[in-house]
């Protein structure tokens, strides 16, 4: 393909996309092989990158620029999702593709890298635009900025510097709060992109749409109508050789302080004035800073700590977590996690958020499951009435359901519970875009709406806090689930309490 035919399409596509370098550090590790290249790739494929674009990566490993380029075309090959690959384009792309060995411990590899961005924006015109993307261990964060801050790297003399941060932003508030005050000694704020890449997903992002654009559903999404929510995601699989990291972080880490509590604020948020950035993230931190802070006490009760055990799966022996590779055979942590949170505003007072997430359960599914009151009066004798849902399939089915009781047809008034099913595929037609495609774009074009900011990391952190310190001395009779099982007993009691039960997926 030439060089005019990466050339975005004005008409299908709205957005433009400058110039600009990317620079990745961690470029030999997993997250670039499997997602970021592979999306450059299709952005490139769909014409969304300008022609004037580069991309340089660093990491430890020493290789020359052909040998780097070769590893990245097997990767696209590999993890390319939905979408072809041309031998054309690929050549195209990797004359733009440079890599830069070196420990970034070394000031001498800043300067480099400073050289390199300058040969780069003679030869290709980036307009002196670049996005920092920080694909590292996160203890690397820190040097790596100062080390940009070292040379001026994060001011450009004629163009935008940004840097893209990888969670977990800290391993707790403290950490957390050190981690963003040292990352704006060098960057400022608007200049920092916390991805998510569950905000990235399409589904979350249609629950703006669907909410705010729509006159149906918003004026009974608060308290009077609404009885709870319940947002599930849960995995399959074990923690697939990542036993040493895993048992660092654990479920609450890992998934609900970041990606499910920015989901919880996205489908709890109040409307913002305008779809731009500030307002909606706004929203999402005025959510977040609602939520209810527990007490020691309470931290017991609202939070479950669970861990898979051994299991026979389809005839196939199953370990537990502390069978898995690289984990200390007495480890505390926690694979499986269930929070009932609490909501402290005048829409959703009274209203149990529960979120869980589990490693080896019974299927892989993310969703969203609103439950509506039932109606004050039961006229159709002893027939249980099943409450009204809403659920809001993630994954791996992108997609909305409204379930509620109909006729059954025949004599008498039977009631049978059905579903209004809409389904991204089939509705649409055409591929969705990957969350890393998406957030990639919305940084180069400088959109941070659905990026994690500031403020909303630390309240997140706040939300959770408690029950972590609680953890800490809590003595748990680990495992407590078994492989291929929906959690403890323990979780189902939570919701027990309230009068609820966990719906199953």
């Amino acid at each position: 393909m030439a060089d005019a035919e990466l050339l975005q399409d004005p008409l299908r596509f709205e957005r433009r996309v400058p110039p600009c370098a990317i620079v990745i550090f961690g470029a030999n590790g997993d997250l670039t092989k499997r997602k970021l290249i592979p999306a450059l790739y299709r952005l490139a494929y769909e014409r969304r990158l300008s022609p004037s674009f580069a991309v340089i990566g660093n990491s430890r490993t020493a290789m020359t620029d052909d040998e780097y380029r070769a590893k990245m075309r097997e990767s696209v090959r590999k993890f390319l999702e939905d979408s072809p690959f041309e031998e054309s384009l690929w050549e195209e792309f990797a004359k733009r593709l440079f890599y830069l060995s070196g420990d970034i411990s070394q000031p001498e590899i800043f300067e480099t890298l400073a050289a390199k961005l300058r040969e780069v924006d003679q030869t290709f015109q980036t307009q002196d635009n670049v996005l920092f993307y920080m694909s590292t261990q996160p203890s690397h964060y820190e040097p790596v900025v100062a080390g940009l801050g070292s040379v001026g790297l994060q001011k450009g003399t004629t163009g935008w510097r940004r840097l893209v941060v990888e969670k977990p932003f800290g391993h707790n508030l403290d950490t957390a709060v050190t981690l963003n005050v040292n990352i704006q000694n060098v960057f400022p704020e608007h200049s920092v992109y916390r991805i998510d890449h569950y905000l990235g997903k399409e589904t979350v992002q249609n629950i703006l749409a669907f909410r705010f654009g729509n006159g149906i559903f918003e004026p009974v999404w608060n308290r009077r109508y609404i009885d709870h929510v319940q947002i599930t995601a849960a995995e399959s699989i074990g923690v697939e050789g990542r036993g040493g990291y895993y048992q660092e972080s654990g479920a609450l880490r890992d998934m609900i302080q970041n990606h499910l509590l920015q989901v919880m604020s996205t489908i709890a948020m109040e409307p913002p004035a305008s779809y731009e950035p500030d307002a909606v993230r706004d929203e999402r931190a005025k959510l977040l800073r609602s939520i209810r802070i527990p007490n020691a006490e309470q931290a017991a009760q609202w939070a479950v700590a669970g861990q898979y055990g051994p299991a026979k799966l389809d005839g196939v022996d199953a370990p537990g977590f502390r069978q898995e590779q690289g984990v200390d055979p007495n480890a505390r942590t926690d694979t499986y996690a269930a929070v009932n949170f609490w909501v402290d505003n005048w829409r959703w007072s009274g209203v149990p958020f529960y979120i869980r997430s589990g490693k080896r359960m019974p299927k892989r599914v993310t969703d969203i499951a609103v439950f509506f009151k039932q109606p004050p009066l039961n006229m159709f004798g002893d027939q249980p009435l099943r409450p009204n849902m809403l659920i809001v399939r993630i994954q791996p089915e992108e997609g909305i359901s409204l379930r509620f009781l109909s006729k059954q047809p025949g004599p008498g008034m039977q009631l049978r519970p059905v579903s209004m099913d809409f389904n991204y595929g089939s509705s649409f037609g055409m591929r969705t875009p990957t969350a890393y495609e998406t957030l990639l774009v919305d940084a180069m074009i400088g959109d941070a709406t659905l990026y994690t900011r500031q403020d909303m990391v630390e309240a997140s952190w706040r939300a959770v806090q408690p029950i972590l310190n609680h953890w800490e001395t809590a003595k748990f009779e680990f495992p407590n689930y078994a492989s291929g099982s929906w959690g403890p007993k323990e979780s189902e009691e939570m919701l027990a309490r309230n009068g609820h039960v966990w719906r199953i997926p």
